[in-house]
């Protein structure tokens, strides 16, 4: 069996976030760039099925060079090789450039099963996934919590309020993962790992390769553009109310009517 794991590589969550001269982009001096987490759970569901079932994993990425060293890091954990689609004239790709861009580079890549995270915690579209999904004319099956696959059908659980919902299709599918850290908690890579993801296959490719040309991606083609970025409002200080009980009710009812205006 053949899994191919999305993969973007995103700021690191703790990272401080400043926006760029233009207003339209963030500043990426001196940030820490990681694996987005839902792809991390991503992989380490493929590897699962590596350990159980024998699966041959593939990461695919879509982004500049640094990309490679998020990729070399699912490649520690274990995955098995990893292709990277770095061309300039993929920059300012909307969900459906970036889609297309996947969908193109997945069919040079066998696959049965292909996974991903739900969203990425920096652009938080949650659309990429859902995209490829239809331009590659597969079933996707959203937020995993389990996973398994057999008799080529593949079966998912996702939680639903107060209960769970399981989805089954036929392969070849893609699957996507939500926030499920207790249940797709990812692998450490061991030493061995890093050290044999040195030698393992890693092939950059641009979008000639993948027979697309620069008019149907990038920002010239995006449906989708920002218009600007804004930092939060910041959170003005609370107000602590004073005195009995009977005093502090009476004080708050005032403020929530004659200040806040909300009753």
């Amino acid at each position: 069996m053949d899994v191919v794991v999305l993969l973007k590589q995103v700021p690191d969550t703790e990272t401080v976030i400043k926006i760029g001269p233009d207003g339209k982009s963030i500043v990426t001096n001196d940030i820490k760039w990681v694996i987005n987490p839902y792809d991390e759970y991503a992989v380490e569901a493929a590897l699962r099925l590596k350990d159980s079932q024998g699966a041959h994993v593939t990461i695919l990425s879509l982004g500049p060079q640094r990309a490679i060293e998020s990729i070399r890091s699912a490649l520690a954990m274990g995955a098995d090789q990893g292709v990277l689609v770095d061309d300039p004239a993929t920059e300012g790709s909307d969900a459906l450039g970036k889609a297309r861009i996947l969908a193109a580079a997945l069919k040079g890549i066998p696959f049965d099963l292909i996974v991903g995270g739900h969203r990425a915690v920096d652009d938080d579209e949650n659309q990429v996934g859902i995209m490829v999904a239809e331009l590659l004319a597969v079933p996707h099956l959203a937020l995993a919590v389990a996973l398994t696959v057999e008799n080529g059908q593949v079966r998912i659980d996702r939680p639903i309020e107060g209960a769970k919902l399981t989805l089954e299709a036929p392969l070849p599918a893609m699957v996507t993962f939500g926030g499920a850290h207790a249940v797709w908690n990812p692998r450490y890579a061991s030493l061995p790992g890093i050290m044999k993801a040195k030698k393992k296959p890693l092939e950059v490719k641009k979008l000639a390769d993948l027979g697309l040309t620069p008019d149907q991606v990038g920002a010239a083609a995006a449906k989708v553009k920002v218009s600007v970025l804004e930092m939060p409002t910041p959170r003005q200080a609370g107000v602590k109310v004073e005195g009995d009980t009977a005093g502090k009710a009476r004080e708050l009812v005032r403020l929530l009517h004659e200040e806040a205006k909300v009753i």
